[in-house]
């Protein structure tokens, strides 16, 4: 989950000039980031060889 600041953060960061479509994909961007970022944290990972095994299933 992203935090409210880090919302606020995004948008400061985005040019004056930005479309609806352009503050969704960056807020899902940072939200996937953070979600990976979460995953990491929590030992929710796969080592390289258990993703090759995943994929060529």
């Amino acid at each position: 989950m992203i935090t409210k600041t880090q919302i606020k953060n995004s948008l400061e960061n985005l040019p004056e000039n930005v479309t609806v479509d352009q503050v969704i994909d960056q807020l899902l961007f940072i939200e996937k980031i953070q979600k990976g970022l979460d995953d990491s944290k929590n030992g929710r990972i796969n080592s390289k060889k258990e993703a090759k095994e995943k994929l060529s299933k």
